[in-house]
């Protein structure tokens, strides 16, 4: 008995918790459930303050993609205006939304580095069901290599950079990736360079598999109405990994990394459920507001 109340108090010491004491409970009063609890919670859950800015920042790429995809039914799968999206204010929209999105990716990525194999392989699934709706609804605006397949590969192609590195050379794989994500931007029309300067003519051999469509190299025909590659845009993917480590370095960054944008910062942190649903949502009002069969019509 006295070997029991010596084990008891010091683990209710050592867990530092109090309770109002229940019946034939020995001092220091800790219940079952309070100690339950704070093993669960405090060894095996790890907590972490939530940077509601960068939710809030993912939440407005959000916004605006649900907006862009919304305008591209209309004009493109609409037919009101096929050439929309190749108009320069609109491609530049759509790069800005992307990049942000992808480096916002990056950046978030050592918080749930823990289920990261999980979150990687679930981005791909939903990469892989995002191409078969697509398939079969619209068949000529078929999405192929998506940005979810994308994320997906990104994902899980940062765990080994991850434990190689382990928070390392920040600096100089942020400024890496920068200049690798230059190089490689035009990879997808079978060189690399810096702008209009052609550094490197890729062998056509590379282009002609279509297994290798998802690193960079798509086949001749190859269509997609969103195709982000792991080549060139891991590098960006990258370039928000290591500027993590950089910007919350700085308490001020931190300060300002606690401020909420209301409603955004929600939609920042259901974006893979928003993602998903937005697309069937965007071309549901399509159907209501601009079929002719629907009495809500907006065109005669």
């Amino acid at each position: 008995m006295l070997l029991f109340y010596s084990v008891w108090r010091f683990i209710a010491s050592f867990l530092s918790l109090r309770a109002r004491p229940p019946l034939f409970c020995p001092p220091p009063y800790i219940t079952m459930d309070a100690l339950i609890f704070r093993l669960w919670g405090g060894f095996f859950m790890q907590t972490r303050e939530r940077w509601h800015l960068i939710d809030g920042l993912r939440g407005l790429a959000l916004a605006n993609m649900v907006l862009y995809h919304l305008l591209f039914d209309v004009y493109v799968i609409w037919g009101f205006d096929p050439l929309w999206p190749a108009r320069w204010p609109v491609r530049v929209w759509e790069r800005c939304i992307c990049c942000s999105f992808i480096f916002i990716s990056g950046l978030c990525w050592h918080w749930g580095r823990r289920h990261a194999l999980r979150r990687g392989l679930v981005l791909n699934g939903c990469g892989l069901l995002i191409t078969a709706v697509t398939l079969i609804a619209v068949p000529d605006q078929a999405v192929w290599c998506g940005v979810l397949t994308f994320l997906g590969c990104a994902t899980l192609l940062t765990i080994p950079v991850d434990r190689l590195l382990n928070g390392r050379w920040a600096a100089a794989g942020l400024a890496m990736s920068l200049v690798l994500l230059a190089v490689f931007w035009p990879v997808n029309q079978g060189w690399l360079g810096l702008g209009t300067w052609r550094l490197w003519q890729l062998p056509d051999a590379l282009y002609r598999s279509r297994l290798l469509t998802v690193l960079g190299f798509p086949f001749p025909g190859f269509f997609s109405s969103d195709y982000f590659s792991i080549l060139p845009w891991y590098f960006l993917f990258l370039a928000g990994y290591f500027a993590r480590p950089l910007l919350f370095a700085s308490e001020h960054v931190k300060q300002a990394a606690r401020l909420r944008l209301p409603g955004l910062d929600w939609l920042g942190r259901k974006s893979l459920p928003v993602y998903l649903v937005h697309q069937p949502l965007c071309m549901a009002v399509c159907v209501i507001f601009l079929s002719p069969a629907s009495p809500l019509c907006l065109v005669r």
